[in-house]
């Protein structure tokens, strides 16, 4: 992935209550139990009906139903609004309406539901005025009845402010104070079915066979280093994305390492165990005017009408009717939504390609995020670069406002968003140890005056996604989105790591350069980092339930390289990407680029020389 200017660095909780109840916008919960004097012996269902979304005219509904007798082969749900909501279209089961009754069948996948087993099917309604919960509920003609929940209206009303073109003027202050408690906790999920809060949880993660294939062939050719060797086998348990990054990718290319998507989700499939799901991250990535400020990676579909047509038609429609195949129900499907696109469109406008593009980035991922959340059991996070990018306030907020302005397009709103990724395929630290503090007075200037940081108050990923957070809540986001960190090349791990604070240090440039684990010269480098490590590894709640940061991934699969640079030899590349090369700050500084000297390799294939770099810089070690 490619950086594109010079502060851009690439690229229900199920609560089950018998008395009192609530039912919010985004994730309130009406739970109902079979009514009985006799509760062991009688058997019955439970309910748990949901909005997972709430514009003020639409919602989306989901209602998580627990079988607590025999096992059922069919199962039928009814209820009834009493208001005037009216269904559009709904998933895991055969949706219909007549009147104010609402009907749910079972559909062919997901018939058969164990005792103590669960189904949650969902969908999306109109209404106007007011959106009471439904107060009764029953499956297969046996009532789940219990408390009624309160009515209630939304919480908050989704802005209508246009988002606005940022200043490119760094600012010296955060915009927000990060928060750290989010206002629900993650569910567990069960089996697969139904639409959960945070899809790794209670998940096994898919191992793809191709990076396993790649790992192990670089494992092969190094036992002269049986030490290297042994750290790099280890390599291959670790789950890594699958990257739809052209069209050709869909059905796989002939002769390439890379399967197709769907003999992925077969495998994925086959590693399924019984009773538990599985999670498969797949990068969407493909868009009209892709990487509009880059080189490597500029896309295959032009920033055109006809291009964003071509996208929809033959990019998106084939990746989600593979998706939407029903044998494909028990895994949970992780999509990264186009890396780079709405931070481009926040941060470059100044550059054409950008401005021309913004339009088609725009109305493309709102397309995306309308087939994709269409489907139960795909969770779809937008990335949002990272905090080398956007950490300034004068992006931070502009950006927030990009992401809201897509969602309220999406047919589902901000429930079309589950939640949001940084620092793909880039090496930004998770945590700067020993840089807790950016306002820190060193020399009687802070710490991010730095010219490492130029007044960017965010120098890790933890922060960054915290304020983040914050910010995009308060544009109507639900508390409930999850934030994703992309930790497989950030680790800085190595000889060059400080292992301790040095306090001696008396200006603020020797001070951050004498205690930063991030060793690139400029904090804008991004192509194959000379010096990078792998960083934690795919980690469910790094910091606990409560904490916004639901799981490590890895997404940019560690060995694949970031992009080629021009030689005498191929006249394609990037100058990013070139060793003898230089990046500038957009303040008069010229700063090497980082990157490996030891190879010359394309976006996307096998780079051995830093695959060995990054497993030897490991941090934690492997």
């Amino acid at each position: 992935m490619e950086q594109g200017n010079d502060r851009k660095a690439r690229r229900l909780t199920s609560a089950f209550v018998a008395a009192a109840v609530t039912l919010g916008v985004a994730g309130g919960l009406a739970a109902l139990t079979t009514a009985s004097s006799n509760a062991a012996t009688t058997p019955g269902c439970t309910a748990v009906y949901s909005t997972t979304w709430d514009s003020g005219s639409g919602f989306g509904a989901q209602v998580a139903i627990t079988n607590n007798g025999p096992a059922w082969t069919n199962w039928t749900l009814t209820y009834s609004y009493a208001g005037n909501q009216t269904l559009q279209n709904g998933w895991n089961g055969t949706w219909s309406q007549s009147g104010h009754a609402v009907t749910v069948a079972n559909a062919s996948y997901n018939g058969a539901v164990a005792s103590g087993g669960s189904v949650t099917p969902a969908g999306n309604f109109t209404y106007s005025g007011t959106n009471p919960a439904p107060t009764s509920f029953a499956v297969n003609g046996v009532t789940c009845g219990g408390s009624t929940p309160p009515t209630t209206t939304p919480s908050t009303t989704p802005s209508t402010t246009p988002s606005t073109t940022p200043s490119t003027t760094p600012s010296t202050t955060p915009s927000t104070t990060p928060s750290t408690t989010p206002s629900t906790t993650p569910s567990t999920g069960g089996g697969g079915g139904g639409h959960v809060v945070n899809p790794f949880v209670g998940a096994s993660q898919y191992l793809s066979p191709d990076y396993t294939g790649e790992v192990n062939a670089q494992v092969a050719a190094d036992q002269s280093n049986p030490t290297l060797a042994a750290s790099e086998a280890k390599m291959a348990g670790y789950s890594t994305a699958v990257w739809m990054d052209h069209i050709g990718a869909i059905a796989g290319d002939a002769g390439s390492v890379h399967h197709g998507l769907q003999w992925h989700l077969d495998q994925a499939l086959s590693q399924k165990q019984a009773g538990t799901p599985i999670t498969f991250e797949v990068v969407v990535y493909d868009l009209p005017g892709r990487d509009c400020a880059a080189i490597a990676s500029n896309g295959e579909i032009p920033a055109t009408a006809a291009g964003l047509t071509e996208y929809e038609s033959q990019y998106i429609d084939p990746i989600s009717t593979i998706l939407a195949n029903p044998k494909y129900a028990g895994i949970r499907i992780v999509a990264i939504i186009e890396p780079d696109s709405l931070p481009n469109a926040v941060t470059n406008q100044s550059k054409p390609a950008c401005s021309t593009a913004t339009p088609f980035y725009e109305t493309g991922v709102e397309y995306a995020l309308n087939k994709l959340h269409a489907i139960s059991n795909v969770y779809n996070y937008v990335d949002i670069a990272h905090s080398a990018w956007l950490g300034w306030s004068s992006n931070m907020g502009p950006a927030a406002q990009e992401y809201a302005k897509v969602a309220r397009a999406t047919t589902a709103g901000f429930g079309s968003i589950d939640g949001f990724i940084s620092n793909t395929a880039n090496y930004t630290p998770t945590t700067e140890p020993f840089l807790p503090n950016s306002t820190l007075q060193v020399g009687g200037n802070p710490l991010d005056s730095a010219k490492f940081y130029q007044y960017n108050p965010y120098f890790d990923e933890y922060d960054y996604d915290q304020a983040m957070y914050t910010q995009l809540t308060g544009q109507g986001f639900s508390s409930n989105i999850g934030m994703l960190i992309d930790t497989s090349r950030n680790g800085w791990g190595g000889p060059n790591r400080p292992t301790a604070l040095n306090s001696s240090p008396t200006t603020v440039d020797t001070y951050v350069a004498a205690n930063k684990v991030d060793q690139r010269p400029f904090r804008g480098d991004w192509c194959n980092q000379a010096g990078a490590g792998i960083g934690a590894r795919p980690t469910v709640l790094p910091y606990g339930a409560s904490n916004h940061i639901i799981a490590y991934v890895w997404i940019k699969p560690p060995g694949e390289s970031d992009g080629d640079y021009v030689t005498a030899t191929h006249p394609h590349g990037d100058p990013h990407c070139d060793p003898n090369g230089t990046n500038t700050d957009g303040n008069g500084g010229t700063y090497s680029t980082g990157s490996l000297s030891t190879g010359d390799v394309p976006a996307g294939q096998w780079f051995a020389a830093e695959f060995q770099q990054e497993v030897a810089n490991a941090y934690p070690a492997l």
